[in-house]
């Protein structure tokens, strides 16, 4: 099957509807950055447990301090720094706690990162839900960033949310329940819409 370009799914998703394409033509086509390599997708989940419910400022001054705790992020690694560094860099109890428990999962050989992107969606979501603290949301940022997977949809994602409803400018943003039936008209390219909602909260 040919792959299909975040141009051409930006394209498509722009004929779903009149709000749609706007968000396309305002924010030109869907931009994931680089695909990280293989060998990264520690670093990369790593990275999202630090990322949970915080804000990105916050989130990024926090996770540069952890990440400068050692010079290669590997499982070993960071199961060798254990609890107290991690905790000192700024990290809460339960996401230090999901950090080892990922490391712990990939040294053991209870989890390969490197065959996740082999499986289907909701497999991936089963694999990475092995790990303590890492539930949908962070699976879903990984598929979306780290897989490139493009019909996800994060409705527990609080500014895709947020920004569905300020471009149909409702007063409230739509519950995750209400979401997820309103993705409908966005497949197969569900992820790239998720894009296109982050993006309307800059409006």
């Amino acid at each position: 099957m040919a792959t299909v370009s975040l141009t051409e799914a930006s394209h498509a998703l722009a004929q779903t509807s009149e709000v749609m394409a706007g968000l396309v033509q305002r924010f030109g086509p869907a931009r994931f950055g680089p695909k990280p390599p293989v060998g990264e997708r520690f670093e990369v989940l790593s990275r999202e447990i630090a990322y949970q419910q915080l804000a990105g400022k916050a989130a990024g001054a926090i996770w540069g301090r952890v990440r400068e705790q050692a010079s290669e992020w590997a499982p070993g690694a960071v199961l060798a720094l254990g609890e107290q560094p991690l905790r000192e860099a700024g990290l809460s109890g339960a996401k230090t706690r999901a950090m080892l428990d990922l490391a712990a999962h990939c040294e053991q050989g209870l989890l390969d990162l490197a065959k996740l992107g082999r499986l289907s969606d909701q497999e991936v979501v089963n694999q990475l839900s092995q790990v303590w603290g890492i539930g949908t949301w962070t699976a879903h940022m990984f598929l979306i960033f780290s897989l490139r997977r493009l019909d996800v949809w994060p409705v527990g994602d609080f500014g895709v949310r947020k920004g569905y409803g300020l471009a149909h400018n409702w007063t409230e943003p739509p519950t995750a329940e209400e979401l997820d039936s309103l993705g409908e008209q966005f497949r197969p390219y569900r992820s790239v819409a998720a894009w296109y909602c982050w993006r309307a909260t800059e409006i």
